[in-house]
């Protein structure tokens, strides 16, 4: 089994919560032959809307198949759901493909700040993400502890490093994160690392003093290393769907996100939150999250996502 075949047989296992709630085994969501009627509408819009695709989203796909239903271009599910593909894939393709993939410095160290709130997934994926970088590209690669506000969060990083076997920047906890991170520039440069991901706060007293510490963050690696950060990653938990799409309005508006690392897809019913994101923020999901163990990151794939969620195409005759 090739590459591809193995991801996509993992992105559709992660997908299958959701794909239970769309009953996307298209036999009983888009029956092949099935007219189409004001019935077959409303259950369409129910399903979507309960995958967490956006009301806006689903209320244009059902308008574009009740249109065309009635101009008699189409008649059958199989015709409605193309429609339905094509309309998720020109949403998660408005984004340029190059900008889904990680942008990397010129020379020196490559700087990503990973920011999202406790219970995200945030330490979890910034090891994920490391072990892609190290085993996939092949990047020398350090993680930096700045989440010194939370309880356990430099010991649980301090674990995810010794077992991926990269380099760790690290302070007691309580310490001053922009220290760190200081520190960790400092240190990346001087050992020839390709890659420093910078581990932040997840949640302080209010929002407020939370941004005030990640622009902090950012101005430190930015003064330290040319043109850091290079990417800013936003760590969002699939399960919370549209609460989601919130947090990454919040934390855009002051680190300036260019990547999602979308967590915990498998567990939730809630996958077409990637639609939403897609559409609203016009930020691109970069990575999701297929599991628990350091290898379950895969880069995003629009088409392949698609391809996942809907299984394969059915025939379109009338």
């Amino acid at each position: 089994m090739g590459f591809f075949s193995k991801t996509l047989d993992k992105l559709k296992g992660a997908l299958r919560k959701t794909a239970v709630v769309l009953n996307t085994d298209v036999r009983t969501l888009f029956i092949p032959g099935r007219q189409i009627d004001e019935s077959s509408l409303a259950e369409w819009e129910e399903k979507f809307l309960q995958a967490d695709m956006g009301v806006k989203n689903v209320q244009k796909m059902i308008d574009e198949i009740r249109q065309r239903w009635r101009e008699g271009k189409i008649k059958n599910a199989g015709q409605a759901e193309q429609i339905v593909r094509e309309q998720i894939l020109a949403i998660l393709t408005r984004v340029p493909s190059q900008d889904r993939e990680l942008r990397f410095a010129p020379q020196g160290p490559t700087v990503i700040l990973v920011a999202g709130i406790n219970g995200a997934g945030k330490t979890t994926s910034i090891a994920k993400l490391a072990w892609l970088l190290k085993n996939q590209m092949h990047k020398k690669v350090m993680v930096c502890a700045s989440d010194t506000f939370r309880a356990a969060a430099v010991d649980q990083l301090t674990i995810w490093s010794e077992r991926i076997g990269v380099e760790i920047v690290k302070h007691k906890m309580g310490s001053d994160p922009a220290a760190v991170a200081y520190d960790a520039c400092e240190a990346a440069k001087a050992r020839g690392i390709d890659v420093l991901i910078v581990d932040t706060a997840g949640r302080l007293h209010t929002q407020d003093n939370l941004m005030r510490e990640l622009t902090k963050i950012r101005d430190v690696v930015a003064k330290r290393i040319p043109s850091a950060p290079h990417e800013v990653l936003l760590v969002l938990d699939a399960t919370t769907g549209q609460n989601a799409i919130q947090q990454a309005k919040h934390f855009g508006a002051a680190i300036g996100v260019t990547g999602i690392i979308l967590a915990k897809l498998d567990g939730t019913a809630k996958g077409g939150v990637v639609i939403s994101i897609h559409d609203q923020l016009n930020i691109p999901v970069k990575f999701i999250g297929l599991g628990e163990t350091p290898e379950d990151i895969e880069t995003f794939d629009p088409q392949r996502f698609v391809e996942a969620l809907f299984g394969e195409p059915q025939p379109t005759t009338v």
